[in-house]
């Protein structure tokens, strides 16, 4: 069985009405109450998206993420009451697609899940970019685009969706300064993104690109504006 969504949340409550909300609003969506029965479910099932519960009991929706992402691509929308930015930068740095903080709207929380599922149900889709089945080099980093993967000293880095997504954007818009607002509508395709969830991808190009990331050559902060990949002309 294929579902849009899976929603993991140890609050039966919230996690069946939010469920059913999103059915209702033409979303299909199934949710489990904990980190085992999350488990059982992907073994069996797909889904698009996942909504993940930082706390789950006796279990850690951190931990259930990096498992999770051992196998899995498809993004995670970490869902929390907690609202400190240590937790945020953990759940963006292990994989997570971005930080939604309770008590949410349904209405909000409906609309970032449509607009994320727009980006990534249709996997075949073709990414548009000049560069598309070439390699494309940044430095020591070659980036390609047809494995969606970057190459230096040797090794291969596999990019998430979002950073796939994210660096194709800078490759045909390079040598341009981009706000962070262009972001937020080309490639997120909505304005429900928090700054921290944007500076957390560019940091992770970053490693996977620059040979200092403290000190980046190619991807550039343009200090009030957004960010910039500057290459040779």
């Amino acid at each position: 069985m294929h579902t849009s969504v899976l929603i993991i949340d140890d609050e039966p409550e919230l996690a069946e009405y939010t469920a059913k909300y999103f059915n209702v609003s033409g979303v299909p969506a199934e949710y489990v109450l904990n980190a085992d029965d999350a488990l059982s479910f992907l073994k069996t099932n797909t889904c698009s998206l996942i909504l993940l519960d930082i706390n789950l009991g006796t279990d850690s929706g951190f931990d259930l993420c990096r498992e999770i992402r051992n196998t899995m691509t498809v993004p995670i929308f970490f869902i929390s009451a907690r609202s400190s930015e240590d937790d945020m930068l953990l759940a963006l740095g292990i994989g997570g697609d971005d930080y939604i903080c309770k008590p949410y709207s349904l209405g909000v929380l409906l609309a970032k899940v449509k607009a994320a599922l727009k980006r990534y149900e249709n996997s075949t889709a073709k990414s548009p970019t000049a560069d598309d089945g070439r390699l494309t080099k940044l430095g020591n980093a070659s980036v390609d685009l047809k494995k969606a993967s970057i190459i230096k000293n040797d090794k291969s880095f596999l990019l998430k969706a979002m950073e796939y997504k994210l660096l194709v954007y800078l490759l045909n818009n390079k040598n341009r300064v981009i706000s962070k607002d262009e972001f937020f509508e080309k490639v997120w395709e909505t304005d429900y993104v928090s700054e921290v969830t944007l500076n957390v991808h560019i940091r992770h190009l970053r490693e996977k690109i620059e040979d200092d990331p403290s000190r980046p050559v190619f991807i550039k902060t343009v200090w009030g504006i957004g960010f910039m990949l500057e290459v040779g002309t």
